[in-house]
C-alpha cells in the first residue's frame, strides 16, 4: 500500500502517514526501523504495509516508494 509520509519525530523514529483516501495513520519506531531507513520527511511518498483494519489498522513496516 502507498501513502504520503505526514509526520517524522527523529528522537523516537515514529510519526504518521496519509492514505490516499486522507486517513491519517500512526506508526511507531519498529515499522520504521523494519524498512531501513534513516529519516523520513513529510511529504515523501512512502509504501507501507500494515496488518488489521479499521480502528486497530497498524502499519508494520514503512520504506521509500520505488519504482
Amino acid at each position: 500500500m502507498q501513502a504520503t509520509a505526514y509526520t517524522y519525530d527523529p528522537e523516537t523514529r515514529s510519526g504518521s502517514v496519509l492514505l490516499d483516501d486522507g486517513t491519517p495513520v500512526e506508526f511507531g519506531a519498529e515499522a520504521f526501523e523494519a524498512g531501513g531507513l534513516l529519516r523520513l520527511r513529510p511529504g515523501q511518498r512512502v509504501r507501507i504495509e500494515t496488518e488489521g483494519s479499521g480502528s486497530a489498522l497498524r502499519i508494520t513496516l514503512v520504506t521509500l516508494q520505488t519504482f
